[in-house]
Formats: C-alpha cells, sequence, structure tokens
C-alpha cells in the first residue's frame, strides 16, 4: 500500500508528540525546570532525580543510540552544507520560510506567534542557527551539542501546542492539531528537498547522491524532533510525492499566510543585513516560490533580477558568512556577529520563561 495517502496524512494530521507534550507540562508546572535544562551546554549522561518521570523519560530519549546511520554519508552532507552555507541559509529566508506560509492551516499556527509577526528578523536568525547547529561537524557521531538544541526546538513545539490550545479560543479544529505530524513532515522538507531545489533554481547543479544525502540527514533530525519515522523520506521520489501530495492538500491564500509574508518582506526591505539586495527582495521570493505559491501569498516578481544578485547569495548569503568551503567555526562565528549586529543582541535557541 502507497504510504503517502490522503488517509494516512488525516491521520498524521491529529498526531502530535506525546513525550514531549507530556514533558512540556511538566515544565509549565514548575517553571525553574526551565533555568536549569537552559544551563546545560548538552544533555547530562544522568538526568537530574529532580526531574519528572516524563521529562527524564523525554531526555533519555536523546541520549540513546541513534537509528542506524552511515557515519560517512553524514560528514558528507556536513562537508556539502560548509561548501554552500551562504546559499543554503539565505534558501531559508527566500523559500522554506515563506513556503509554510502559503498552507493556510499551518500559517494560523504562526500567525498566533507574536514573535514572528513583530520581530521576523529574529525568528529568522533562530532558525538559522538551528540549522547551523545540527550541521556542527561530528553532529550525530561524537559532538553532542545537537541533541540538546534539537530537545529545546521539539519542547518549544510542545509548549506552544499547549498554549494555543489552553488561550487561542479562535483555534478551529478544521485545521487540525497545531503543530501536527503533517505539518512538522512539510518543515522537514523545507530543510531537504527545498534546498536542493532552490540551490538548482539558483544555477548551483546538486548530484541525486547529494540530494538524498539531504533527505537522509534531515530524516535523522527529524526522528529526534519526534516525527513518525515510517514517514519520513528518504529519497528524492518519496520527497518528491510527499511534497506534492501536502502541497495539493493544503496549498490555499489565507490571510494568515499574507500577513506573515508581508511581514518578512518588511523586514528585509528595511533592516536587511544585505541592504544592497533590498530592491529585489520581491521579486526573489516570487521566482524561488514559483507562480502557484506566489500567487497564494500574494507576491509579484515586480522586477527583473540582475545577475550579480544570485552570485552574491551564493558567495555571501543573506547573513553575510561568506562563500567556500571554510572551517565550520569561522561560519559560525561570522553568522553570530552579524546577527547580532543586525538584531542588536545576540541569538540563541532557549526554552521560554515561563515564570
Amino acid at each position: 500500500m502507497d504510504l503517502y495517502t490522503n488517509g494516512n496524512l488525516d491521520q498524521l494530521r491529529k498526531r502530535l508528540d506525546a513525550p514531549a507534550d507530556a514533558a512540556a507540562a511538566d515544565l509549565i508546572q514548575d517553571p525553574q525546570l526551565v533555568s536549569i535544562i537552559n544551563s546545560w551546554n548538552i544533555i547530562p549522561e544522568t538526568i537530574p532525580e529532580t526531574f519528572p518521570d516524563t521529562l527524564r523519560s523525554f531526555f533519555q530519549i536523546f541520549l540513546q543510540p541513534p537509528p542506524l546511520v552511515d557515519p560517512h554519508q553524514i560528514r558528507r552532507t556536513q562537508g556539502f552544507f560548509e561548501i554552500n552555507a551562504a546559499l543554503i541559509l539565505s534558501l531559508l529566508g527566500f523559500y522554506s520560510l515563506p513556503y509554510t506560509y502559503a498552507f493556510a492551516d499551518g500559517a494560523e499556527v504562526l500567525v498566533r506567534s507574536k514573535k514572528i509577526l513583530d520581530n521576523p528578523g529574529k525568528r529568522l536568525s533562530e532558525t538559522a542557527l538551528f540549522v547551523l547547529e545540527c550541521y556542527r561537524p561530528d553532529a550525530f557521531l561524537g559532538d553532542k551539542n545537537v541533541l540538546l538544541v534539537l530537545a529545546k526546538v521539539r519542547l518549544i513545539h510542545a509548549l506552544s501546542r499547549i498554549f494555543i490550545d489552553k488561550y487561542a479560543r479562535d483555534w478551529n479544529p478544521g485545521w487540525g492539531k497545531p503543530i501536527n505530524q503533517e505539518d512538522m513532515l512539510a518543515t522537514n522538507l523545507t530543510f531537504s528537498l527545498l534546498v536542493s531545489r532552490g540551490m538548482e533554481r539558483s544555477g548551483v547543479s546538486v548530484s541525486k547522491e547529494q540530494r538524498d544525502g539531504l533527505l537522509q540527514y534531515w530524516a535523522l533530525v527529524g526522528y529526534y524532533m519526534g516525527i513518525d519515522p515510517a514517514f519520513l523520506p528518504h529519497t528524492s521520489k518519496e520527497a518528491f510525492e510527499l511534497e506534492r501530495l501536502i502541497r495539493k492538500r493544503h496549498l490555499k491564500s489565507s490571510p494568515a499566510g499574507k500577513k506573515l509574508v508581508k511581514s518578512l518582506l518588511r523586514f528585509y526591505q528595511q533592516e536587511l543585513i544585505r541592504p544592497e539586495l533590498a530592491p529585489f527582495m520581491e521579486a526573489i521570493l516570487a521566482f524561488y516560490m514559483g507562480g502557484e505559491m506566489s500567487q497564494v501569498l500574494g507576491i509579484h516578481k515586480a522586477s527583473l533580477i540582475p545577475d550579480w544578485v544570485f552570485r552574491s547569495l551564493s558567495n555571501s548569503g543573506l547573513f553575510s558568512v561568506g562563500s567556500g568551503p571554510s572551517r565550520f567555526s569561522l561560519l559560525y562565528q561570522q553568522f553570530v556577529i552579524q546577527s547580532k549586529k543586525s538584531l542588536g543582541t545576540a541569538v540563541s535557541i532557549s526554552l521560554p520563561s515561563l515564570q
């Protein structure tokens, strides 16, 4: 039986992330635990006995050996990112992030976050930092920093679900559960399938091995993010089939999606780190999104995009991180400096204060 069917995805819209939701409920009951977790550099090998059982069980997930992985493939994909980091990070802002706004039901979660609407630059920088942490050299092999990052993001999603359930009186059950399994699958694709697709639209050749490597890498990330592993695509064919079905099911114009993309464009045009790109922002988004998605979001290719713009995105990127093979530590440091300069404060991935 075909895995990617309307019936299966209908079920995924009702499914959430039970371990993370239970752990998040514990954090709300004892907000002081948030400060303890935010103080960690890595997840300790022995979880404090003072933690509730559900929170201890949640972190134990990250202390277990990962599913069978190919260390050579992981290192190849990390190297692929390091070489193409400038363009990949640019694609987060010009393709991956606005892509999620074009799906009306999922956009209803995003539009309820004042941080996303009022400070899209912070949201974009946090997403870029998340990607950098995921590609940290030796991540998933020996480096354990990434596991704490993934645990935090997973808990942030769970807290968002709880707050929407408690406070969003206008939530429509027809949209599905907030941050459900199908929406998490779609988001996972934005870091793998959409990155390779966006690179090719930028004129950068991506081999089948590299495309499949990205999918397998983000399938591993998806596993730790609480996505049902059975539905995570590992080949380009599977990813194409899944994305096409999700697009068919959910691509729809909505006030939420248009509000989100206007907020993002306003940030680009007013506060962009690369001001020389500002006049072309809407045209760049329209180029990557394509006609159908651009129409849904109400964006237009109002001007021609000079060739130097794409060269600039490949060479320096949205965050001015530099081009070509480079040491990850230098790349990371450049991003931290540039994002702090833009936002006025250091970007980090931390659980929100609940007190």
